[in-house]
């Protein structure tokens, strides 16, 4: 594993690991967790967009009513509005 060294200030970091004893980790945790995050963000997008793709396609290909259109919604909500 690397180490990493970083500038930050006295107080912030007092504070962060005043934070951290009292969530039972430490610092050096939650820098660790920050940057996987932040490195994965990209990979997790994608797996979504595949997710939703693939959702997309499955309901389009579904058998059933198709889309009613704007219209026909717009008239049957200011229709249960309306009663």
């Amino acid at each position: 594993m690397a180490n990493l060294t970083i500038a930050i200030d006295d107080e912030l970091l007092r504070a962060a690991r005043i934070k951290a004893v009292a969530q039972g980790t430490s610092v050096n945790e939650i820098c660790r967790e920050a940057i996987e995050r932040f490195a994965s963000q990209d990979a997790r997008r994608t797996q979504r967009t595949r997710r939703l793709l693939t959702l997309a396609d499955r309901l389009a290909a579904a058998p059933g009513p198709g889309w009613p259109g704007r219209d026909t919604l717009y008239d049957e909500a200011l229709g249960a509005k309306a009663r």
